[in-house]
């Protein structure tokens, strides 16, 4: 007689009327939804879903267009309580339950497996987003450039459900907190357009001199005067255009990469000798206030006001922009930089296909609009509490998706885990003896 291990199916957390209602099952995708289900063709008009469409479950933009004139993507003919589920790159998890309160027809890219659950709609929407799912997802994809995985692979990958009853009290729970999410989303969103929309008051249009709205004090006071960035600027520089090649020591070292618009972003950094740093730091001294400016690759435009109170060093793919005291406020020029006018300027100036890029001298060339240092401040000011409140509602809803994400943990056995030990996800292991 041999031992084998069996894991039980069952999460660390229970609502208390199922805590007797026994062991979860295991199923393929194909046993507990219908994959892209066929249709009788598509009406005349509709509303597109291409995969720039979907973000963080919100549909974030209706493009309606004709049968005749739709690209050969268009297929999936979609009915409220479908899920459609991004097959390319799936890691991004921009998914989307299919709830529409119009009247409108809703087609979607083949780019996305159309998903139509044979239990509750919800608990299948909420299922995909598990860790577990995903990571099976992935580990199935094919491509390197746009990982994607394709559906009858997908029709096979693994999953578990309990009975419908409490499938529907799993699928309620993380539901109300996905409502709360997207109200706290859409407050975020309000937040960044009210900034948007006071920024291009603030700053003088392209070709004129003075702005919509002025601050009272300065009503009276002369028109705004176009520069050079480079004419008022102390210093436009860049980091080192050599890797370092210690990848462990004492010293912060950014890229690109941890340049977001509005923030530093230190959840993914490197670390430098600090010989190799003194190199670096030597050619390109970031100051506290210094502007951050990325200026190759995918991020290129996005910038942030430094407000780190250590020393670091930077690679190339990161300008730096000090502003004459005399001409220029930093905390104004930040805010310049991240105007509508000044990004189109960046966006018309970059080079390169495969990597786009800017260099130091088209930076310095930028025409820039500058007032007073008193009203440059004043906008500033006004500006940065806007950010001040846009950074706090950013984090709550950092602080909601995480409380979602550990109760998604609890709530779903994970498939997997080690004999002997609760799998990942917490699942007890208990000895079977087999004859």
């Amino acid at each position: 007689m041999r031992e084998q291990k069996k894991q039980i199916l069952l999460p660390k957390l229970r609502f208390p009327e199922f805590r007797e209602a026994g062991e979860w099952e295991e199923k393929k995708l194909r046993e507990v939804c219908n994959i892209n289900p066929s249709n009788e063709g598509l009406p005349e008009s509709f509303v597109y879903i291409d995969l720039e469409s979907v973000v963080d479950g919100r549909l974030t933009c209706k493009k309606r267009i004709n049968r005749d004139s739709a690209p050969s993507r268009a297929q999936r003919l979609l009915t409220n309580g479908d899920v459609i589920y991004q097959i390319v790159r799936p890691y991004q998890r921009n998914n989307l339950f299919c709830n529409f309160d119009d009247q409108q027809s809703y087609v979607a890219s083949t780019g996305y497996a159309q998903l139509r659950s044979r239990g509750s709609s919800n608990y299948l929407y909420q299922l995909i987003h598990t860790d577990t799912f995903v990571n099976k997802v992935v580990a199935k994809c094919t491509g390197s450039n746009y990982p994607a995985i394709n559906s009858s692979d997908l029709a096979e990958i693994e999953v578990v459900a309990p009975n419908a009853q409490e499938q529907q009290k799993i699928a309620d729970c993380l539901s109300s907190i996905d409502e709360l999410i997207t109200t706290e989303a859409q407050k975020l969103d309000t937040l960044k357009a009210h900034k948007k929309g006071l920024m291009q008051q603030l700053f003088p249009a392209e070709g004129e001199t003075l702005p919509k709205l002025r601050f009272p004090e300065f009503r009276d006071a002369r028109e705004w005067e176009e520069k050079r960035l480079g004419d008022v600027c102390e210093k436009i520089m860049d980091g080192t255009h050599f890797s370092p090649k210690s990848k462990f020591g004492p010293r912060l070292y950014l890229t690109s990469k941890n340049i977001q618009n509005g923030a530093i972003d230190l959840s993914n950094t490197s670390y430098i000798s600090e010989e190799e740093h003194r190199q670096i730091y030597e050619r390109c001294s970031v100051k506290k206030n210094d502007v951050l400016l990325t200026k190759d690759g995918a991020n290129t435009g996005n910038c942030a006001l430094n407000n780190l109170d250590f020393e670091f060093s930077l690679l190339s793919s990161v300008a730096v922009l000090r502003g004459n005291p005399l001409h220029l406020d930093q905390k104004f020029l930040y805010q310049l930089v991240l105007a509508d006018r000044t990004q189109k300027a960046i966006r018309e100036s970059m080079s390169g296909q495969a990597i786009t890029r800017i260099t130091l001298e088209k930076i310095g060339n930028y025409s820039i609009p500058i007032t007073s240092i008193a009203e440059q401040q004043k906008i500033a000011d006004c500006l940065s509490s806007i950010d001040d409140l846009i950074t706090a509602q950013t984090k709550k809803l950092a602080t909601l998706k995480a409380h979602k994400k550990g109760l998604m943990q609890q709530l779903f056995p994970s498939l997997g885990g080690v004999d002997g030990e609760a799998g990942r996800g917490g699942r007890p292991v208990v000895d079977e003896a087999q004859g």
